[in-house]
């Protein structure tokens, strides 16, 4: 017998048992399904992560108050950054392009009867170049502002529709902690990043933020809350780091332990995709034993079809079929109904990812790896997990076979 009706036959029988060949199929279709739409998940939190790393701005280094040792950093950090510090980091270090010190604190911002509470921010004017901001309408802050301690305020682009629902903002007076404060810009939209919704901001310049809003408390001069640096490209964050820690070393005058931390955007995205791999891998795996229990299923239904249709393989062999011929078919049939759940479960696995797309933040894309894995691994798992049935028709004496009929 030829392939091609081993085939034939070995399609027919599963179709006449509709029932059993689509519960058979199950499992392979769920772990399919699992395996891509995890994969696919996982590579879409790992492009959602390096685009919330990237909004913040291109080549960016952090600079937090606080010892680097997270164990024994307190909750509230200490106020170890200074407007100064900032300043010597853009003077003084040749590999930072910009630095933009922030100070910022969750306020009610009040227009007329209308308010919101929102992300305040007081910073400098390279916050936009640092943070890769741009204005929508009117001006963002200048140096000019800083020294006087302008009461002037760019609200964000969610910020500036609720307070004022579509009317130009650019000159009205808002309040922060009753300082009245004059709108002179719009930013254009930006999204979130990291928990930040940067679109529902008012961003002052930093001295009136420190004078006027928040207060100063600290003896060493204007206290911020973190310092942003922009290195001059990829290649020079690890020299920009490096230069950062040592400056502000020789300022605090530290001998021991650094009462600040330096963070590289590049190693932070690296330590993200490392963590989300590792999860997209363990969640992949645990997808994968649905596989394996897939087949399990599949050799146990193929045994018992072995032994319902002990009359069919004695009389197909009593009229001449060779072992290689029931070996062929069983097995046939086995890899069929792998191949069609395999199928399945990357049409449903796809689905997944498409509505997870459409959903969630989380631009899940498929990918043809893990449906050429999956379905390889699928169509493998019926030949091996097929082939002990097989034998076994295939070893079945005909008399014997046609007596317990």
């Amino acid at each position: 017998m030829d392939l091609a009706e081993s085939l034939k036959m070995a399609v027919k029988t599963l179709v006449t048992n509709r029932t059993r060949s689509a519960l058979t199929m199950l499992g392979i279709v769920i772990g399919n399904a699992s395996v891509i739409a995890m994969i696919g998940v996982g590579e879409g939190a790992q492009r959602f992560i390096k685009d919330q790393f990237e909004a913040l701005g291109p080549n960016v280094l952090f600079v937090l108050p606080g010892s680097p040792d997270a164990v024994n950093r307190p909750v509230i950090p200490p106020k170890t950054l200074v407007l100064a510090d900032a300043e010597a980091i853009a003077s003084q270090v040749p590999s930072v392009q910009a630095v933009a010190p922030e100070i910022t604190s969750s306020e009610l911002v009040k227009y007329r009867n209308k308010n919101s509470s929102s992300l305040v921010i007081g910073t400098t004017p390279p916050f936009t170049a640092v943070r890769n901001f741009e204005v929508e309408r009117g001006r963002f802050l200048t140096e000019l502002d800083i020294r006087r301690t302008d009461e002037v305020v760019v609200l964000g682009s969610a910020l500036a529709q609720k307070l004022f629902e579509g009317q130009n903002p650019i000159g009205k007076t808002v309040r922060i902690r009753n300082v009245r404060l004059t709108v002179i810009g719009v930013m254009e939209p930006k999204g979130s990043s990291l928990g930040t919704d940067f679109d529902d901001t008012a961003i002052l310049p930093i001295t009136t933020m420190a004078d006027r809003v928040v207060g100063r408390t600290s003896p060493y001069g204007l206290e911020v809350t973190w310092i942003f640096a922009s290195a001059r490209d990829e290649n020079s964050m690890e020299a920009a780091q490096f230069q950062i820690e040592n400056l502000l070393r020789q300022r605090h005058q530290i001998t021991d332990e650094d009462d600040f931390t330096v963070r590289n955007q590049k190693d932070l995205l690296e330590t993200f995709g490392a963590i989300t791999g590792a999860l997209t891998l363990m969640l992949a795996a645990i997808a994968g034993i649905s596989l394996l229990v897939g087949g399990i299923g599949i050799m146990n239904i193929m045994l018992v079809s072995v032994t319902e249709r002990t009359q069919e393989i004695g009389l197909r062999k009593a009229i001449g079929a060779s072992q290689q011929d029931i070996l062929l078919q069983f097995i046939i049939e086995a890899v069929i109904l792998s191949a069609a759940g395999g199928l399945i479960g990357t049409g449903l696995g796809i689905g997944g990812i498409v509505l997870v797309s459409n959903f969630t933040p989380l631009k899940a894309s498929v990918s043809l790896s893990a449906i050429v894995i999956a379905v390889t691994v699928s169509g493998g798992i019926g030949l091996f997990f097929g082939v002990v049935p097989a034998r076994q028709a295939a070893r079945l004496d005909p008399i014997v076979a046609l007596r317990s009929s």
